[in-house]
């Protein structure tokens, strides 16, 4: 049995369009900053509130995810929601 390692960007751009009804606006970006690795995600601006949620809640639960996801290989995610 292989084990695939976790793309973090590719779990938040299938759970951004999965979220939202315009999928063709959905863009991902990725860099590192020091030791962590920034995704930034950037939707159509009327699709903002579904990616972030009510108080925040849906970006809290992506942020979340990542954290879990960079566990597994000791590495830190940020993610940064773009307007």
């Amino acid at each position: 049995m292989t084990e695939q390692s976790p793309n973090a960007r590719a779990l938040i751009e299938h759970i951004a369009k999965a979220l939202v009804d315009e999928k063709d606006a959905v863009f991902i970006d990725e860099y590192e900053d020091g030791d962590e690795t920034v995704i930034e995600l950037e939707v159509a601006e009327a699709e903002m509130g579904k990616v972030i949620g009510r108080s925040g809640r849906i970006a809290r639960a992506l942020r979340t995810l990542l954290a879990a996801a960079g566990t597994k290989n000791n590495k830190r995610y940020a993610l940064e929601i773009l307007e």
